[in-house]
Order: structure tokens, then sequence, then C-alpha cells
């Protein structure tokens, strides 16, 4: 498989925990693992969602270039998930939350013709869900 042109590149901590919420709620597959010198952390993983590609490492301070979000702060971008069916989007949306995610916005069919639900991950991210409505 080709790497998409563009990938988000999430920083997350712990990241191992959040490859296994993404795995379970998004049923992510891991491309690539590798772990941090300290033996303690992720350096970089690469995990395939949806037909796309999204990156992830542990926060390094010591690095002091990015940093996890803050519980409760706004997020400065979002990450989206296109599906075929309005199902799919329901379904998701149902696995996120049972693994906890917090549930911005509930599966409703959207006026601009898709349906729609935005979620918070446990580490913060901010995940959007979208289906063409079925005609």
């Amino acid at each position: 498989m080709e790497r998409p042109k563009v990938a988000p590149y999430l920083t997350v901590s712990p990241a191992a925990a959040a490859i296994a919420f993404y795995t379970g709620a998004f049923d992510a597959r891991q491309r690539a693992l590798m772990p941090a010198v300290d033996g303690l952390r992720i350096a970089h993983c690469e995990l395939t969602i949806n037909g796309g590609s999204v990156m992830l490492a542990d926060f390094f301070p010591e690095l002091g270039h990015t940093r996890a979000p803050l519980p409760g702060e706004a997020v400065t971008c979002s990450i989206s998930l296109e599906y075929d069916r309005p199902a799919e989007v329901d379904d998701v949306c149902a696995r996120a939350s049972k693994l906890g995610a917090k549930v911005e916005t509930a599966p409703t069919n959207s006026f601009w013709g898709t349906r729609y639900a935005a979620l918070r991950d446990p580490f913060g991210h901010r995940w959007i869900l979208n289906a063409p409505l079925e005609s």
C-alpha cells in the first residue's frame, strides 16, 4: 500500500494505549512501530485507518517541539474519517464511545447530506465521522 500524500501525525501519551484505542475504535492496522531508545515510549507508529495513514508518537518534552493535547482544551484541528454507509458512522461512534471517547455530536443526518458524528478520543484528539446519506 502506498502512503497517502497527506497524513496527520499525532502526539499522544501514552502512545501504546492510543494504538490500542484506535485499533478497537477505528479498526486501525499497524504498519510500522519504532520504540524509543528509553524503552518506555514509542518514537513512531504508523496506522492504517479507513484506507488512510495516521502516524503518532509519545510526547518527548526533551525535544520541545510538540505536546499532547491538554484535557478539556479546544483543539486546533480534527481528523475526518469518510465512510461509505451511514451505519458505519453509527457503529464506529458506538465502539469509540464504549472505549472511552467523548461523543461531541451524536450520529445525526446533517443538513449538508451526510450522516455525521464528532467525538474526542481519550487522548484529546477530535475525530469527525461522515458518510453520504443513502437515497
